[in-house]
């Protein structure tokens, strides 16, 4: 999907200028090694180097690939790389990954982008002594100068507060050279990689949230995966319920949370359920155009665009009738009830002002879900 194909989200002003610093006073520890391609292959091969989820797929083309390794065999320096170590005693690729895939898949024989044999570009940018050989047609001296050569890693591992990885998220965001400015769900699935992670990942291919969210090709910056991660965070009880729920959230800081404290296996199947049981009667129900908001000109028509804090409440008000077993009229009365609330003014400004205010939270929650169970 090109930038231009993109799903438009209309999202308040205060989520999109959500930046905030975190307040905890962080404890990390750095340090610096020199590591070989032959030792970050193995640790790759032997799942004790992770590559983030984010970069899913290698970006480097062919050229630029083979002037990399063209560099290593004339002994130019390799800039360094970034690895955090985590909980489980394993070193996470920050930056520096499209580097160690380039030696890994040229020692290896085979070229990710494409699957093709890896042999070095003709180009006349690459020296004529190993232009469009293989690996395996290199001198032994040759073979072990790249699989000799070593990269110097910064390592960093957060000391306190523990556990958390609030620190990763922070540094990702801040070092990361990967060309562009990454969104907070992209560093998210870098960072909280885990059984929640693998859950978003997995939901985000639901045909009916495909045909609502309005692409059936995954969103490449990842935002529908965050809107899915949203819809866990925002019906959790601390929020609709709890009298500790701050008067406002930061709603990237909350995510964050979220991924950090619920990525383990004992939750997934509820989750699972609770988004696909939700996705089920919203599409049945509300179709296609269920997260659209009025429009202010005309509000007997539907906006083209998905809106984020309709998109709130009108799955948490759906899952909400779901747990009751309140859910009985016919699409028609849903639609209805939905529209006539949102032609309702008062409930417009909870839809676009404070809208991360936990008390405007509950009540554009609410208010539909009085709407759609047909008390109001």
């Amino acid at each position: 999907m090109t930038e231009e194909e993109l799903v438009k989200i209309d999202k308040p002003a205060e989520e999109v200028d959500d930046a905030y610093s975190d307040d905890d006073l962080f404890k990390i520890s750095s340090w610096g090694a020199d590591l070989s391609f032959r030792e970050l292959i193995a640790r790759y091969d032997d799942n004790e180097l992770i590559k983030p989820e984010l970069q899913r797929h290698y970006v480097w083309d062919r050229v630029e690939a083979s002037r990399f390794i063209d560099s290593v065999l004339l002994g130019l320096p390799v800039p360094s790389i970034f690895l955090a170590k985590t909980k489980g005693e394993k070193l996470l690729i920050i930056d520096g990954y499209q580097r160690i895939m380039t030696v890994r898949d040229f020692v290896n024989g085979v070229f990710s982008d494409d699957n093709s044999q890896f042999s070095l570009s003709n180009s006349k940018r690459i020296h004529e002594r190993w232009r469009g050989k293989t690996f395996a047609q290199l001198g032994e001296e040759e073979k072990r100068k790249i699989r000799n050569t070593t990269i110097h890693a910064i390592i960093f591992m957060q000391q306190h507060p523990s556990p958390g990885d609030t620190s990763l998220y922070q540094i990702f965001e801040r070092i990361n050279t990967s060309g562009r400015t990454l969104l907070p769900q992209e560093i998210r699935n870098c960072v909280y990689q885990g059984p929640l992670n693998s859950l978003l990942l997995e939901l985000n291919d639901n045909k009916g949230w495909r045909q609502m969210w309005g692409n059936e090709i995954r969103d490449s910056r990842m935002r529908d995966l965050e809107l899915i991660l949203r819809f866990f965070a925002l019906s959790d009880e601390f929020i609709l319920e709890s009298a500790n729920a701050p008067y406002n959230i930061s709603l990237k800081k909350y995510l964050n949370d979220y991924m950090g404290t619920h990525n383990n296996v004992s939750e997934i199947e509820n989750l699972r359920q609770k988004f696909n049981r939700t996705i089920e009667f919203v599409f049945a129900n509300l179709g296609e155009s269920a997260y659209r908001n009025t429009s202010p000109s005309d509000p007997t028509k539907l906006l083209t665009n998905l809106s984020s804090t309709v998109y709130d409440a009108v799955m948490i008000a759906s899952w909400k009738l779901l747990q009751e077993g309140a859910h009985r009229a016919t699409p028609e009365e849903y639609q209805t009830r939905k529209i006539r609330t949102l032609q309702n003014s008062e409930y417009q400004k909870i839809l676009s002002q404070e809208t991360m205010r936990s008390a405007n939270i509950r009540k554009r929650v609410n208010d539909m879900h009085a709407a759609l169970k047909g008390a109001t």
